[in-house]
């Protein structure tokens, strides 16, 4: 389960689209960036077994955060 998610804009002019998230998952900090176009970004290692369910848990909380708002 995914703890402490965070987000921030990718950059300075809040009309372009993209974001830097962060989040707790098994005691261990992930970073990334995502995408207008839903891509993401890792800048921190995952474990392969826990990608697909990570991949799918920061699709829902952006949607979530950024575009249901």
């Amino acid at each position: 389960m995914i703890t402490h998610f965070q987000h921030k804009p990718l950059y300075d002019n809040q009309n372009m689209a993209g974001w830097r998230f962060s989040f707790y998952f098994n005691k261990e900090k992930h970073t990334g960036i995502y995408q207008a176009n839903g891509i993401i970004e890792w800048t921190s290692s995952i474990k392969i077994a826990d990608k697909e369910a990570l991949i799918k848990q920061v699709h829902e909380l952006m949607a979530f955060h950024v575009y249901d708002q």
